[in-house]
């Protein structure tokens, strides 16, 4: 069984509560699963949240829309991945962070299809940074894999970024990196802060349509058109979270 497992919570430090941020009137996270449920693989979509009160929001937003969820630590994400994909008896996973209103489902099923007519070669499939920053933050991988990697990450920065052991260990991890056909990591289209919020607000105004699905070709389209767009969040550092995480590693398990 193929799902995808989305990291989603209320406590990020640089804008908290984003997940439930409103966009043209529905929640980010409301936008994210709409945009996954167009994929043609995925068979389950589940919302990997924590125990913490204040994520008792993201468990309601999930049962009012026919989620399947799991909640716990909130620190240990590669701990929370682990016991969602076990709760639900998940083979292949597809890590989705919540962060990512703009996911193109047809990228996703991509990079699935790339990792099943692959699997004998590569452990873990995952999008390259020539793709932009929001729209395929993805990676597939297998439950042994997981497992793996649950059972032998230590630091703390590979128990909350949840592949970030598998990176650091490609010996022991047989990788592949899907990269674009063109280079379009200068278009930040993840949601981390305010700046980043406000470009896909806007994306979301000008291309969203509740009878049709748009992509990454039509975002492109868009800026293209509109190229002052793309300085709003120019200057955001990419994977910031990742490195301030790693600055202040230490040993949990």
């Amino acid at each position: 069984m193929i799902a995808a497992i989305i990291q989603a919570r209320m406590g990020s430090s640089r804008l908290p509560d984003k997940v439930m941020k409103i966009i043209v009137g529905k929640p980010m996270l409301w936008h994210l699963i709409n945009r996954l449920r167009k994929s043609e693989l995925i068979e389950k979509l589940i919302i990997a949240t924590t125990n913490k009160t204040q994520d008792r929001k993201i468990i309601d937003f999930a049962k009012e829309n026919n989620v399947l969820y799991f909640a716990g630590s909130e620190k240990d994400v590669l701990d929370r991945f682990y016991y969602s994909a076990k709760k639900f008896k998940v083979e292949t996973i597809v890590r989705i962070t919540g962060d990512c209103p703009l996911i193109d489902p047809s990228l996703v099923d991509m990079i699935i299809n790339f990792y099943i007519d692959n699997k004998k070669k590569y452990d873990i499939v995952h999008n390259g940074n020539t793709f932009p920053d929001g729209v395929l933050e993805t990676e597939v991988f297998s439950f042994d894999i997981l497992k793996k990697t649950w059972e032998n990450a230590k630091l703390s920065s590979e128990r909350e970024h949840v592949t970030s052991y598998i990176w650091k260990n490609p010996e022991m991890f047989r990788q592949a990196t899907a990269e674009n056909s063109k280079d379009l990591s200068y278009l930040r289209l993840v949601v981390d802060d305010e700046k980043d919020l406000k470009l896909v607000k806007i994306i979301f105004q000008n291309l969203y349509r509740e009878d049709s699905m748009f992509y990454l070709e039509d975002i492109v389209r868009f800026l293209n058109k509109n190229p002052g767009l793309t300085m709003l969040n120019k200057n955001t550092i990419r994977n910031e979270g990742y490195l301030k995480s790693i600055s202040k590693d230490k040993i949990l398990k």
